[in-house]
């Protein structure tokens, strides 16, 4: 059927704000979450409110491209928004009604109810691109696509400020309601003006060609693997690492089962995902490199804010905003390389072009130091923006070009598909080489600190007390509360001659040796007159407080450098994922831009 410029623009505003929720939503609870942890008590789950989502939206991509296939794009699209908005209404009352039969208590159900929520983002993504392009040929749909990139980097540089002022402030809208509340409530007054679009102003858009029947037994296989897979890549390989029979069997169980879907795909008559796409050139080596670049962008993003809050020494909220440039720059790059395309009718120049700008930015942050300043990371941002920017967008629109309009469900989401698992193995990849390193790290800079001394474990006695919010800032707290420590036991020692005191200063290892030679000392002060003792303590005192200083010091220096140095390894490992991304891209094929969606099928080979 054919679509009025009206239609299209009121259909594209629609879908634009359905997705805009939907990237809103990865930022802006992150920034609440600590708040909400520590309302629903619920710490040891902290890590699962993230999980539930990114396991519910990555196993659903492939299935809502073959539904998109099959069935009315406005009927399923209308589903993912109405999963969302369910799942995030939810989320806001969990808790609310205290401990519920089998979903347990509200961080359970917050769990639970994020998994919904990501059912729904699935389709949310997945669904932007498929609907651009019924509505939009490939000569033209570039910019359009470019849109999406934008809105993407706008919901970035909006969702740690709404999710922080929400958090903050929320709580005044309706008095006894958390603020944090707010953060998924807020999804439905603009998930319904998107519902409102959506239902009044988009067509059906029927699939073109044969709907056939939903293989069930492939989407149960596909389930089936993509769970555990996910499952494996994010747990914490501090309490299950890579060779623990946990994950060896969660991974296991996905290549098998994994491996029963794509038998399973090539027999079937419908399957999920058909296995003839890979035969096409720019279907397979654009995946490939989404794959790779996945797992760069992913690496980049998660680990910068640690670098500048142990390394730098900002806030955490600083930290937060050192992620703008990085949205600015990738909006900046999908929007001028969208037009670009469209205007000029090239694409594979701009993919060359942005993975070469996103290499450069891998190499810069891989040649930091604990001396970067601010300006200097931010940047560096900046550039790894411009590069991602094009990227994306035009692997997507190089894919829907090469393949037919028939099956441009299924091609599309195995783009998201396969950049979404990219940045999952990239993640967990990086976690460990960031465990590794830190663990080698800090133990070499602590071994020269005097006073610092070592956990049971052989790690740095206030290792422990390193986090990502916090950083170096807790560390110089916890020295000075040894220090402190230290000094009450002298005192006790100088009062009354404590043997228990003296004894524990003698086994601390944190304690100087020049210092434990003068307690035998200290301790036959007891006896002396009080004006003597503090005579004594003062001079002890002034000594402790110097040697804390100077240990402080020597620590935030020593905690930089093990951080500046496990970061930029992570870079450098990022770095060579854009290369290889890079490098696959020479292989795409670059085919002319079509100018309508007729179901004619192109091959690549």
């Amino acid at each position: 059927m054919t679509l009025s410029p009206r239609d299209k623009t009121f259909t594209l505003i629609g879908i634009m704000l359905a997705l805009f929720l939907g990237a809103l939503d990865q930022t802006i609870v992150s920034t609440a979450l600590p708040k909400i942890v520590e309302d629903l008590q619920g710490l040891d789950r902290y890590a699962w409110v993230a999980t539930a989502y990114l396991l519910a939206s990555t196993v659903l991509v492939p299935i809502y491209g073959k539904l998109a296939d099959m069935y009315s794009r406005k009927t399923i699209e209308l589903v993912a928004v109405g999963l969302f908005l369910l799942g995030s209404f939810l989320c806001g009352l969990a808790g609310e009604f205290g401990t519920l039969p089998l979903l347990g208590d509200g961080m359970n159900q917050l769990v639970i109810f994020r998994a919904v929520q990501g059912l729904g983002g699935a389709g949310l993504f997945a669904m932007a691109f498929i609907i651009i392009a019924d509505l939009y040929p490939p000569s033209v749909r570039g910019k359009y696509q470019g849109i999406v990139g934008a809105t993407f980097g706008v919901a970035s540089v909006l969702g740690p400020v709404i999710g922080g002022f929400l958090t903050d402030y929320g709580s005044n809208i309706v008095p006894g309601i958390e603020g944090w509340r707010w953060v998924f409530y807020v999804n439905v007054p603009f998930g319904a003006l998107a519902l409102w679009f959506i239902v009044t102003r988009m067509p059906p858009l029927e699939p073109q060609g044969d709907k056939g029947r939903l293989d069930l037994v492939s989407a149960a296989l596909l389930v089936v693997g993509l769970v555990p897979l996910v499952l494996g890549l994010q747990l914490d390989k501090t309490v299950y690492p890579w060779f623990s029979a946990t994950t060896l069997a969660l991974l296991g169980g996905a290549v098998a089962a994994l491996l029963l879907f794509v038998l399973r795909s090539l027999r079937a008559p419908n399957p999920i995902l058909d296995m003839r796409l890979f035969s096409n050139r720019v279907f397979s080596t654009s995946n490939l490199a989404l794959f790779f670049l996945g797992g760069a962008f992913l690496s980049i993003l998660i680990f910068l804010p640690l670098f500048v809050v142990n390394v730098v020494g900002v806030s955490a909220t600083r930290a937060g905003v050192s992620l703008i440039p990085l949205s600015l720059g990738l909006v900046f790059g999908s929007i001028v390389s969208g037009q670009l395309v469209s205007r000029y009718g090239h694409y594979k120049y701009f993919m060359l072009g942005g993975g070469a700008l996103l290499f450069v930015g891998a190499l810069l942050l891989a040649g930091m130091s604990a001396d970067t300043t601010y300006v200097r990371v931010t940047l560096y941002m900046v550039i790894c923006g411009l590069g991602l920017g094009p990227s994306f967008p035009l692997y997507t629109l190089a894919i829907q070009n090469a393949v037919d309009f028939r099956q441009i469900g299924q091609a599309t989401s195995a783009s998201q598909f396969f950049r979404q698992i990219g940045g999952t193995v990239g993640a967990a990849l990086m976690g460990t080489v960031l465990a590794t390193g830190l663990a080698t790290g800090l133990a070499a800079a602590f071994a020269g600190q005097v006073g610092t001394g070592t956990a049971q474990n052989g790690a740095p006695a206030f290792s422990s007390e390193l986090s990502p919010s916090g950083g170096v800032s807790e560390v110089g707290a916890a020295v000075r509360a040894s220090f402190d420590a230290q000094y009450a036991l002298v005192e006790r020692i100088v009062r009354s001659g404590d043997a228990a005191a003296q004894a524990e200063l003698q086994s601390n290892p944190q304690v100087p040796p020049e210092f434990k030679a003068r307690l035998q000392e200290v301790g036959e002060l007891a006896a002396a007159p009080k004006a003597a003792q503090d005579s004594v303590l003062a001079e002890i005192r002034t000594q402790l407080d110097a040697q804390a200083e100077t240990t402080v010091a020597g620590v935030t220096r020593a905690v930089a450098v093990a951080f500046a140095d496990a970061i930029t390894a992570i870079y450098r490992y990022a770095a060579v994922l854009v290369a290889l991304g890079w490098l696959t891209t020479l292989f795409v094929p670059e085919l002319k831009l079509r100018t309508t969606n007729t179901p004619v099928a192109q091959a690549a080979d």
